[in-house]
């Protein structure tokens, strides 16, 4: 190792980025589309660079895939359009591919949707973290129901399994639900609170649970995330599907949990011209 490749990564404002990049310089090659790479490699670089290994390995992974932008050098490797990304690959394993941007945002301007909220208080005061309360907030209020049109019911929470060719995965949480011509669904809800940002790779993922652990009934993959504006907290709700290979935004809406007192007239008049 030189010393100048050593010296830009300790230099680097963020040490996760540069053990990824010195991970990343290992592997890639110019026309490489994908490649794989061991969790042990992370203790390998911060080794070579003299960078303190993060006492929690895994949250480097999860830092790049859902929370923080790629280092610039990744960035810029990249081909116009596409964006390079984490995937699982099995036990102890990850694959840097390359994709179209794969991070799930709300999009500015949609109108709101008042829904009168039904969230005991007891839970709201006690909730452990955004992703929680979220999630909270989401079951005591029927959105399911509501955003899918089904009536849906909670099955569990945090559901763990083991998929092959990714390891083990895990979804916040899974709904079972039913529609009026009968037909059943599977609802694996990611949840994003603070800056975590939803990504593609957790919807395939997602779809590679339920495939596995619900093969008779239809996915319906919804991600769900806290938008905070001047007036709170509005729940952003996406229904995503895969087409082809690539996953695709099927329904986007933006909910506000208000008192009774909160909508108006004008209010119930707006809303029943929405689809």
């Amino acid at each position: 190792m030189s010393k100048k490749r050593s010296s830009e990564a300790i230099k680097s404002p963020n040490r996760y980025g540069g053990i990824l990049v010195d991970i990343f310089r290992k592997h890639f090659r110019r026309g490489v589309t994908a490649f794989e790479f061991e969790r042990s490699e992370i203790e390998v670089a911060a080794t070579n660079l003299a960078i303190p290994l993060p006492k929690n390995i895994g949250d480097l992974i999860y830092s790049f895939r859902f929370r923080s932008q790629m280092p610039p050098e990744i960035i810029s490797a990249a081909p116009s359009g596409l964006a390079w990304v984490i995937e699982l690959a099995g036990h102890g394993k990850y694959r840097f591919s390359l994709q179209k941007p794969n991070l799930i945002v709300p999009t500015d301007g949609r109108a709101e949707i008042k829904i009168p909220d039904s969230t005991p208080q007891i839970v709201i005061a006690n909730a452990l973290g955004d992703e929680q309360a979220l999630l909270a907030k989401v079951r005591y209020n029927r959105m399911i129901d509501i955003f899918l049109r089904v009536t849906a019911y909670s099955l569990q929470n945090h559901l763990r399994t083991t998929v092959p060719l990714m390891g083990q995965i895990e979804t916040d949480e899974v709904y079972v639900a039913v529609r009026n011509t009968g037909q059943q669904f599977v609802v694996p809800v990611q949840a994003k609170g603070g800056k975590d940002k939803i990504g593609i790779v957790q919807i395939k993922q997602d779809l590679a649970l339920c495939k596995k652990k619900f093969p008779n009934l239809t996915p319906r993959p919804v991600a769900v995330q806290f938008k905070i504006d001047d007036k709170g907290e509005v729940i952003v709700m996406f229904e995503l599907t895969e087409i082809e290979g690539e996953i695709k935004l099927v329904d986007e809406k933006h909910y506000r949990l208000v008192s009774s007192s909160e909508i108006s007239a004008d209010d119930l008049s707006r809303m029943s011209i929405q689809d």
